[in-house]
C-alpha cells in the first residue's frame, strides 16, 4: 500500500511513532505536537521502515512490543537496532517499554537506542525527549558540522 504523500518544509521537525497501544500513542502524539513535531504514525512494521527510509526523522519513538509482538520479534526495533550507524545517526532513538527502566544508559545501550521511556514515567516524556535529544544534539553536534560542511563543498 503506497505512503500518502507529505510535504516537509526546511524548518519541519519529523518524528517517526511506532506504538500499538492507544493510550501511549495519543499521550505521546500530543506531547510531540506540542513540541513542535511533525508526527508521522505508522501502523505497521513494513509502513514503518519504509517510512523511515524516505524521511530523514529527527526522532524515531517505537514501543517494545509494536504490532502486537515480544520485542524479540519486533520487525521496526531489530531493523533499526542491525542497521549501520550511519544510517541511523540523524535520528534520536528512543524505545518505549513496560520493562525496561527510564534512562538507563546501559539498557539503551544493549537496545542499541538512544534512550528508553518506560510507562510509569509516561508522564515526563516531555522532559526526557528534551533532556535526550540535547544531549544527542550536543554529542553529535561536531559531526553534524562537519557533514554539513562537507555537503556545502567547504573545508
Amino acid at each position: 500500500m503506497p505512503l500518502d504523500l507529505e510535504i516537509l518544509a526546511p524548518g519541519d521537525r519529523p518524528i517517526l511513532l511506532g506504538v500499538s497501544s492507544k493510550d501511549v500513542l495519543d499521550y505521546a502524539e500530543g506531547v510531540f505536537d506540542q513540541m513542535g513535531y511533525k508526527v508521522h504514525v505508522a501502523a505497521t512494521h513494513d509502513e514503518f521502515l519504509e517510512r523511515y527510509g524516505r524521511v530523514q526523522y529527527e526522532i524515531v519513538f517505537v514501543e517494545d512490543s509494536f504490532g502486537g509482538v515480544p520485542w524479540t520479534q519486533n520487525k521496526a526495533l531489530t531493523t533499526l537496532q542491525t542497521m549501520p550507524m550511519g544510517l541511523r545517526r540523524h535520528s534520536t532513538v528512543m524505545l518505549f517499554s513496560d520493562t525496561l527502566e527510564t534512562l538507563n544508559p546501559m539498557q539503551a545501550f544493549h537496545q542499541s537506542v538512544h534512550a528508553i521511556v518506560n510507562r510509569v514515567d509516561l508522564d515526563k516524556l516531555l522532559l526526557v525527549v528534551q533532556q535526550v535529544v540535547n544531549d544527542n544534539m550536543t554529542f553529535l553536534n561536531v559531526y553534524r558540522d562537519v557533514q554539513s560542511r562537507i555537503a556545502q563543498g567547504k573545508r
